[in-house]
């Protein structure tokens, strides 16, 4: 026998309430780098100043977390995020960036190739020996049929009237994104780490759900660059750093170069041109006054090396210093890679769609 519970507005209202709630304390949980004490405070002050909550208590609400999974206490008492509170992170970035593409952005591309794959396009062709009968179009079929015969209850079936779907071939990938941790990335009040790691965890969650024989790492950099696993994404915070780019591409390269998937490519997350360089004796050299050449070429010398090594670089450019925007040009053409000129809202759209094109080409 089957039991229904009675609906009330009143319930209605504060499951959606609660969702809402978990959405938000997602998004500020990213904000302030995974730190839940810090994200329970803030929404305690926002809760204050707009009553976000009307049927339940901040107190009530930090309750239902750590009921239902998203938050358990460390060995000193404090408060932390679990794996279900870093899945939803990945699923809201992933989400967000959703609701921005339209039906048509990850589906049009400029020029897929053709051949013997796994993906339909539109189009149709005669048929050829080798071709899969899952591929074959029955209606533009048995339609030659009828032109030829005039009848479609015969069996004088030929392979003239046979027409098969055009498919795209669909090839592994091995993408690492960088992302730079430079000072410049919170500086003038502009929060632009916090879309460069939303950008790069909801990536994570569309290959793991959607292309899981695609590989993904993660380099960050500042005066040097570092390896960090998915799972670290959240908990991400800039420094009083400078731009090694130079490094981060070295990393990248090499990480690369250890992938046997078809195509290989860095996304690289900046706001700023290079500033940083290591020796070969391993200091740090530095210089932020305009584009030092010594640091330019040596990280364009790498941009070479990644071409020579198959690896195309996409520069997703968050902002437009006129000296960024020169290196940035100067890189491209020495990778013949690509580059977008992306406000922050439009970092993820811009992202996802170059990252879904450029899977599909002929091996």
């Amino acid at each position: 026998m089957i039991m229904y519970s009675k609906w009330t507005e009143t319930s209605s209202t504060a499951e959606q309430e609660l969702e809402r709630m978990l959405n938000i304390f997602s998004y500020v949980l990213l904000q302030v780098s995974g730190d839940a004490e810090q994200a329970l405070e803030i929404l305690r002050d926002l809760d204050e100043q707009y009553g976000l909550l009307k049927s339940m208590s901040m107190d009530d609400f930090v309750q239902l977390l750590q009921q239902q999974g998203f938050l358990d206490r460390d060995e000193n008492g404090q408060l932390r995020p679990t794996l279900k509170s870093e899945r939803k992170m990945r699923m809201d970035s992933l989400n967000e960036i959703f609701r921005s593409l339209k039906k048509a952005d990850l589906g049009n591309h400029d020029a897929p190739s053709s051949g013997a794959g796994v993906e339909r396009t539109p189009d149709t062709r005669n048929f050829s020996f080798g071709d899969q009968a899952s591929n074959i179009d029955i209606t533009e079929t048995m339609s030659n049929l009828y032109k030829r015969t005039g009848d479609i209850e015969g069996i004088d079936l030929r392979e003239d009237d046979i027409r098969v779907y055009e498919t795209e071939l669909q090839t592994r990938c091995a993408t690492v994104v960088m992302i730079d941790i430079s000072h410049s990335m919170i500086l003038y009040g502009e929060d632009r780490i916090t879309p460069a790691k939303q950008v790069a965890i909801a990536l994570s969650e569309l290959i793991q759900s959607k292309f899981p024989k695609d590989s993904l790492e993660v380099v960050v950099f500042g005066d040097e660059a570092r390896r960090v696993s998915v799972r670290d994404l959240p908990y991400l915070t800039v420094g009083p750093f400078h731009t090694n780019t130079r490094d981060g591409l070295r990393m990248s390269r090499q990480l690369l170069r250890r992938s046997r998937a078809v195509n290989k490519q860095i996304f690289m997350i900046t706001d700023g041109k290079p500033s940083a360089l290591t020796m070969e004796n391993g200091t740090i050299y530095k210089n932020s006054w305009g584009l030092d050449q010594m640091i330019v070429n040596k990280t364009l010398d790498e941009a070479v090396a990644c071409r020579r090594d198959g690896i195309t670089i996409a520069t997703f450019m968050i902002a437009q210093d006129p000296y960024l925007v020169e290196f940035v040009e100067d890189l491209t053409r020495a990778n013949q890679g690509r580059a977008f000129y992306t406000a922050l809202d439009g970092l993820g759209k811009d992202m996802f769609v170059d990252y879904v094109r450029n899977r599909r080409r002929r091996s």
